[in-house]
């Protein structure tokens, strides 16, 4: 059918120009973030782009349910403003006529929305942890970049150097200010390296350096030279992801460990995200009325409340769940129940519009001098 083509070539064009926005401003605001925490020491610089990358298909199904929710509600808000909906319905069509286009338009996006939700977003995930677990883990002197102060993972050194030699651990000019029981030491060295020991243990070895230890001035004050010095690296176990969230793990692994509230919730969650956004694609459609004299800003305010308010409250049965003050089988259906009777509710509402009872067909007989029975 022509309509049903012209439709769902609109909704597919506004569904478009509205992803991008919206996916642009999470790049950015996830860019600037990531930036943050590398400069910060948090994570490494060579993993900005691939933790922007997982970052990104963490939040894309939540992008997709309120992108999918906005682009119908404009496109039926359109239809009102331009009056297209008054011919529609002077030819004897109803609102319902579009439940069949928007469906054929947004049932991909449920289907998409479902399979990141369920797979692509848990093991991007845990690819980030991954990442981050693995810089967390790697030998302080390994973490500090030429030029810069970074202080290290048990908090009582801070390390300096100013270059490093070829592609090696090598570090040249090392200046590390450290604090321990004996009081505050600073030690300088000319070059610096991690040796491992065969228990295990890994060492940073100074070379041609001096020590000082204590307060200049005071009796205790020590100042000696050394040819080799070494210091313990602050190091922990080299498995990675060994502590994974419940987030972060596959459907297939929340399904295994289902006596774990964490995991119920979770699922819960990632089972909620498709349902929204099939009910929010129907709800678009008797919410998109518009007054063609009126602004239509009205409209896009009620959508934002909407989407917040029901990923809101979704989280608060995920952390009823969690807190093991529900189950999963009396948690996860009565929101999307109660949004359901809503979406039936705005429908009856909206076919029934210009039915001669309806409560503003009264109003307006009553406005005009009387009601004929």
């Amino acid at each position: 059918m022509i309509f049903h083509r012209a439709l769902r070539r609109e909704l597919a064009s506004s569904a478009g120009a509205t992803f991008t926005v919206l996916f642009s401003i999470l790049l950015t605001w996830t860019l600037v973030t990531i930036l943050g925490r590398a400069a910060g020491g948090k994570v490494a610089s060579s993993d900005i782009i691939a933790l922007l990358a997982f970052a990104a298909l963490n939040y894309l199904p939540t992008v997709l349910v309120f992108t999918s929710f906005i682009s119908v509600l404009m496109v039926i808000t359109r239809t009102y403003k331009d009056s297209e909906m008054v011919v529609w319905f002077a030819s004897g069509l109803s609102l319902a006529r579009f439940i069949r286009p928007v469906l054929a338009f947004g049932l991909p996006l449920v289907i998409l929305t479902a399979l990141l939700s369920l797979y692509v977003t848990p093991w991007a995930r845990a690819k980030s942890s991954e990442y981050v677990e693995r810089f967390a883990k790697r030998e302080d002197l390994q973490k500090v970049s030429p030029g810069q102060f970074k202080e290290s993972s048990s908090a009582n050194r801070i390390f300096f150097v100013e270059g490093v030699t070829g592609s090696t651990a090598v570090v040249r000019n090392v200046f590390v200010n450290q604090v321990d029981a004996k009081g505050t030491s600073v030690i300088v060295a000319s070059e610096g390296v991690v040796d491992a020991m065969p228990n295990g243990e890994r060492y940073l070895v100074l070379k041609n350096g001096r020590r000082y230890q204590g307060k200049p001035g005071d009796a205790d004050f020590q100042s000696m030279e050394f040819e080799r010095y070494s210091m313990r690296v602050s190091q922990q176990t080299n498995e990675v992801g060994s502590a994974k969230d419940a987030n972060a793990m596959t459907t297939a692994a929340l399904l295994a460990d289902w006596g774990n509230n964490f995991a119920r919730a979770e699922m819960m969650w990632r089972l909620a995200l498709p349902i929204t956004c099939l009910l929010l694609i129907l709800v678009a459609i008797p919410l998109g009325f518009a007054n063609p004299r009126a602004g239509s800003a009205i409209n896009l305010i009620i959508a934002v409340l909407v989407f917040f308010t029901y990923n809101n409250l979704t989280k608060v049965f995920e952390g009823s769940i969690k807190q093991g003050k529900m189950t999963f089988a009396m948690g996860w259906w009565p929101l999307h129940l109660a949004a359901t009777l809503v979406v039936l509710a705005m429908f009856a509402w909206r076919l029934n519009v210009n039915h001669r009872y309806h409560p503003r067909a009264l109003w307006a007989a009553f406005k005009r001098g009387g009601i004929r029975k």
